[in-house]
């Protein structure tokens, strides 16, 4: 199955294409950097940096981190595509997969913290310690989703077996 869909028309376009995978790839990379960088942004401000940013405007940061998430698996669909059987056995893709989900899950908890907790951030001056460590989850676990991409792409394949 992953075969076929290796060598169909649209996978060996992708990467033959002189503009097929460097494009995807730029899509890909883009979306990384608006989900790592505002996440950065935001965990650095939970955390008791940029104390200028106001709690209340991080909830408007958060839509560009989901349309970052979702230029990353768009993206990262169509380059999957391109080499399904090479990625299937790839430690560091494995592993960056299941932490894109986890970053996911994570995102939304702490959006929904944010939420209903940020009001009172304002009113205190200093987010929770739930806030706290729930951002500090997820700010590590999109680093890592960050290093094990670029691992995935210098190593090329680490094989599970």
């Amino acid at each position: 199955m992953l075969s076929l869909l290796e060598n169909s028309q649209y996978a060996v376009w992708i990467r033959n294409e002189i503009w097929g995978w460097p494009l995807v790839l730029t899509i890909h990379v883009f979306g990384t950097a608006l989900v790592v960088g505002f996440i950065l942004i935001i965990s650095l401000r939970v955390l008791g940096f940029f104390k200028i940013i106001p709690y209340s405007s991080l909830r408007r940061m958060l839509p560009l981190v989901w349309l970052g998430i979702v230029l990353q698996l768009a993206s990262g669909a169509v380059l999957w595509m391109a080499k399904p059987t090479q990625y299937v056995t790839d430690t560091a893709f494995v592993l960056k997969s299941a932490l894109v989900l986890l970053g996911i899950i994570l995102t939304i908890a702490f959006q929904a913290t944010v939420g209903r907790e940020a009001a009172a951030w304002e009113t205190s001056g200093t987010a929770s310690a739930r806030a706290t460590g729930l951002v500090a989850a997820t700010l590590v676990v999109w680093c890592v989703v960050l290093v094990m991409g670029r691992l995935t792409a210098q190593l090329g394949s680490l094989y599970l077996g």
